[in-house]
């Protein structure tokens, strides 16, 4: 049984509520433990426009993984319905899509049986943004 760390929940303050308590249920019975990166929840306009004008780079530092200036187009971490997490497997940092996809999975499956929430992976996007999920009560 995992559970969020303080990095976490701190990572976490300004994120939608309902986005929260799944992942508080979610990470309990995961098949990976996982946690919220650093700019993984709420973001100001300023950090976004920051993350945009960096090209903010996967953990390869290939490919940018944000598109969205903040202005323009705004990032659903500016509304709080979003969150950018990341695996963590024998002690550490893990992108690995196998692990990336079984733990969207579980929380999206959490969301929607437990709470009555659909949440969506940007795995699945076009350019895939494996690390995000998002809640769309806004649209």
């Amino acid at each position: 049984m995992y559970y969020l760390s303080k990095r976490s929940f701190r990572n976490l303050n300004g994120v939608d509520a309902i986005i929260v308590a799944v992942l508080v249920e979610a990470i309990k019975y995961s098949p990976y433990d996982f946690g919220i990166a650093n700019d993984g929840g709420l973001r100001t306009l300023e950090e976004q426009k920051e993350l945009y004008s960096i090209g903010r780079r996967d953990v390869k530092g290939e490919e940018t993984v944000t598109n969205c200036d903040g202005v323009e187009k705004k990032s659903d971490h500016q509304l709080g319905k979003a969150i950018d997490y990341y695996g963590y497997v024998n002690g550490k940092l893990d992108y690995n899509k196998g692990v990336m996809q079984s733990i969207a999975m579980h929380i999206i499956n959490v969301g929607k049986e437990k709470f009555g929430v659909t949440l969506y992976w940007g795995g699945k996007w076009k350019s895939p943004d494996m690390p995000h999920l998002y809640y769309k009560s806004y649209k």
